[in-house]
């Protein structure tokens, strides 16, 4: 493994775990339910976004994101090898930081969330509502992410606008699922919370993906319109 790949794969380790840590955290010791709170936990994840973004954005693109690594993927931006690098960085990272963040539960007594803030599918209703919420909301975030990103003339701006894409998609989803649109930030906190979290995991890694995959078809369809 070259230097260059192994900054990459680190830099995603490293985004990964501060967007669990800082965006759990936030639900965790502020509670999404609290006034105030709703808004807080949907800045906390987008800022973390913004934060990376600049710092990791020119090493690794800062995709912190299965979804966004399968989007890339499909629209060819990155090659399989890589993706599979980055998918198990960012899995790696959000285990340390809701490794960190459970630490932090333990010293404190503190959860306002009572499971790390994981993602739940009882706030939807059942399972088809969480897996429509989740697939509408990763679409919206990944689309944003292919057409920002391919422009070049954007580069400056691009970490803020997918900070807050991901913050306004977090301010629907909260109360419905908590908020997922990236598997490995469902699975980090699932790991340490177990039960209904683990029980209803499978929802958020499988419907951000699907929401990825429509996203990249949409995407190739409305740039297609837009060149000819």
């Amino acid at each position: 493994m070259s230097n260059s790949t192994l900054r990459k794969y680190v830099s995603e380790i490293i985004g990964t775990m501060v967007l669990v840590f800082m965006g759990c955290g936030a639900a965790v010791f502020l509670g999404a339910d609290t006034q105030g709170g709703h808004l807080a936990v949907a800045l906390a994840f987008g800022l973390s976004i913004v934060a990376m973004a600049y710092v990791i954005g020119n090493i690794s693109g800062c995709h912190i994101n299965p979804a966004v690594s399968f989007g890339a993927l499909l629209d060819k931006r990155i090659g399989f090898k890589d993706f599979c690098g980055y998918v198990v960085s960012q899995v790696i990272g959000a285990i340390v930081g809701a490794g960190l963040l459970h630490l932090m539960v333990i010293l404190t007594g503190v959860d306002m969330t009572g499971n790390l803030g994981a993602n739940l599918v009882a706030g939807a209703g059942g399972f088809g509502g969480a897996i429509l919420t989740e697939v509408i909301l990763t679409f919206v975030f990944v689309l944003v992410i292919l057409g920002v990103t391919a422009d070049k003339s954007k580069g400056n701006v691009a970490g803020i606008v997918i900070g807050l894409t991901l913050a306004f998609v977090h301010i629907l989803g909260i109360p419905i699922t908590g908020t997922s649109v990236n598997p490995a930030r469902s699975i980090g906190p699932a790991i340490f919370a177990g039960g209904e979290a683990a029980t209803d995991l499978w929802v958020f890694i499988v419907a951000p993906l699907a929401g990825a995959v429509l996203a990249v078809i949409v995407y190739r369809l409305i740039k297609d319109k837009a060149s000819t």
